[in-house]
């Protein structure tokens, strides 16, 4: 199961598929590979925060699921957000041991797609002089910051 939400230019990924799937027995690999993410998009965790964390780690700390010297803890609350801004392989550990019994996953993120050009847009309306609107822009970025604000309220 693959759940995706998506925004203007960003996805909310459910890290393992489902809004609480940050936990043992599920195959972090097998479902990190089916995925297509992109800088700029942000990956959920779920998860009971009495009894697991996300570090973000290097690929070392991964390997070994080394839970000192980690990049950044993003457990806040056990249904957390963590912003991918780069195309690059990140990875996340649970600390505490239970890396060791699966519970980590490398996520490899890509350049985003560049957006369509107008021509390929369907639908979309222009003013008199024949071009899109310079606006545009302006409103697809505050679409896409405040459904990501309402979806992490909503989340919560």
């Amino acid at each position: 199961m693959v759940v995706t939400v998506r925004m203007v230019n960003a996805s909310l990924v459910y890290v393992g598929g489902g809004k609480e799937t940050w936990r043992p027995n599920v195959n972090f690999s097998e479902w990190s590979a089916r995925q297509n993410i992109h800088a700029g998009d942000w990956l959920y965790f779920g998860f009971d925060k009495k009894l697991y964390n996300v570090l973000e780690v290097n690929k070392t700390g991964y390997e070994g699921c080394h839970d000192v010297g980690f990049i950044k803890n993003i457990t806040r609350g056990g249904r957390d957000v963590f912003q991918v801004n780069e195309a690059k392989t990140y990875y996340f550990i649970n600390g505490g041991g239970s890396c060791f019994g699966g519970m980590k996953v490398a996520i490899n993120v890509e350049n985003p797609q560049p957006a369509p050009s107008p021509s390929q847009l369907t639908g979309v309306k222009s003013i008199k002089n024949g071009s899109p609107s310079r606006f545009g822009g302006l409103v697809a970025t505050l679409m896409a910051v405040l459904t990501s604000v309402l979806l992490a309220w909503a989340i919560l």
